[in-house]
């Protein structure tokens, strides 16, 4: 009985969070703003720790961020993901590779000694710090995938830049993550050049392999003409990019780099676009679910005036070191103000390695809970600003186009 209250628990949420996401959507557009930002703002809305903890049966809230539903919304990220690798053929991948590789890194390396060196400042143990420092490394591209889808500038020379960086960041922000967490709290924080080395090489290498796994595999697979019962592509490319997610998250990666590789094997085959039709239809309803969710995760409850000065610096460290660290490489590689600008902006959203590096320190004891709070904070305020602010620099480049 206890199982199927959860169950229904788990429906409802999931049915209030889209629900609420569609409606929000709604209202956005009307008023012109990005969707993604309504849908993140419904489940902030509606979340637990909002509306959503006046909505009540027998003392249990209506809506519930139990570990399933965290599950959808990660299947959401996976799916706007695979979308993402669609839009990008392996060939101009490896055509931006230099540039990318170059924007990515610093869009990680700045990031992290700028909060660590802050963060002491501030009164942080060096292993505080460095987590904290962590969680401001990678990019949540699934925000900005979704601004620019709605722009129509997926194809852009800043876009592909972009997200080639992004996908760079989210690597190597994963092997800063598990070198950080290697660390176990230690007063000695004695480091070992030539293991964190191997660390990040051992990364880069398996999502090296897996991609050119993918490239030369997957095409083959699903251009097959063994398969001809409806629907059987889809659910091949289905189980294929899902595969490659789960194969992502057992080696230490970022499942939804697994599915990015996955989309852009694809991106140059025959069946683009039919497999583009039927996925532009499933992220109708995950990529909504997936803001909701995120949104639905940030607690203002207990907030105080210390909380806030510490939040707002760990914020315009995220926003500075991101719009620096990316935006001057990307001017050299683009030679263009207005679309290096984009990059920066575009990179300046935090995602699921800022929430998974705040569950890390205070599930293991070294964040206390107001840290916790900001880094939360940081996520969710990085996510909200992005979209506006890359909204406005395309009504911008809009405005000059037509005069």
């Amino acid at each position: 009985m206890a199982a199927e209250s959860h169950f229904i628990q788990v429906v409802i949420s999931v049915c209030i969070l889209l629900f609420a996401a569609k409606l929000f959507a709604e209202i956005f557009v009307r008023l012109k703003l990005p969707i993604v930002l309504g849908e993140l703002l419904a489940g902030m809305a509606v979340g637990p720790f909002a509306i959503g903890s006046l909505l009540t049966v027998e003392g249990d809230s209506l809506v519930s961020l139990s570990q399933e539903v965290k599950i959808l919304g990660e299947i959401g990220a996976i799916v706007i993901l695979f979308m993402a690798g669609l839009e990008m053929t392996p060939r101009e991948f490896i055509k931006g590779g230099k540039a990318s590789f170059t924007v990515g890194t610093l869009g990680v390396v700045v990031p992290f000694f700028v909060g660590f060196v802050v963060f002491q400042f501030f009164g942080f143990d060096a292993f505080q710090a460095m987590l904290v420092a962590t969680a401001l490394t990678a990019t949540s591209i699934a925000i900005s995938v979704q601004v620019l889808s709605e722009f129509g500038k997926l194809k852009t020379t800043e876009a592909r830049l972009i997200i080639g960086a992004a996908v760079v960041d989210d690597i190597l922000a994963i092997a800063v993550l598990s070198i950080v967490t290697s660390f176990g709290g230690a007063a000695d924080l004695s480091i070992d050049v030539i293991e964190i080395t191997y660390t990040i090489f051992k990364v880069l290498g398996f999502f090296a392999v897996m991609a050119v796994v993918a490239i030369f595999i997957i095409p083959r697979i699903v251009g097959s003409r063994l398969w001809k019962a409806g629907g059987s592509i889809e659910g091949i490319v289905t189980a294929a990019f899902f595969g490659a997610a789960g194969i992502a998250a057992s080696i230490g990666l970022s499942p939804i780099l697994g599915s990015f590789v996955v989309g852009m094997a694809l991106a140059s085959t025959k069946v683009f676009e039919r497999v583009e039709h039927y996925i532009s239809k499933l992220g109708l309803i995950f990529a909504p679910l997936f803001f909701a969710i995120i949104g639905a995760q940030v607690d203002f409850r207990g907030l105080n005036f210390e909380i806030l000065m510490i939040g707002g610096a760990i914020i315009g460290v995220a926003v500075a070191t991101k719009l620096l660290g990316c935006g001057l490489p990307a001017w050299l590689f683009l030679r263009n103000g207005a679309q290096a600008r984009k990059v920066g902006v575009a990179m300046v959203s935090r995602g699921e390695v800022g929430l998974i590096v705040a569950g890390v320190g205070i599930s293991s004891g070294v964040l206390a809970q107001n840290v916790y709070t900001m880094i939360v904070i940081m996520v969710a305020v990085t996510t909200i600003i992005t979209p506006i602010w890359l909204k406005i620099e395309y009504k911008k480049e809009m405005k000059q186009n037509q005069s």
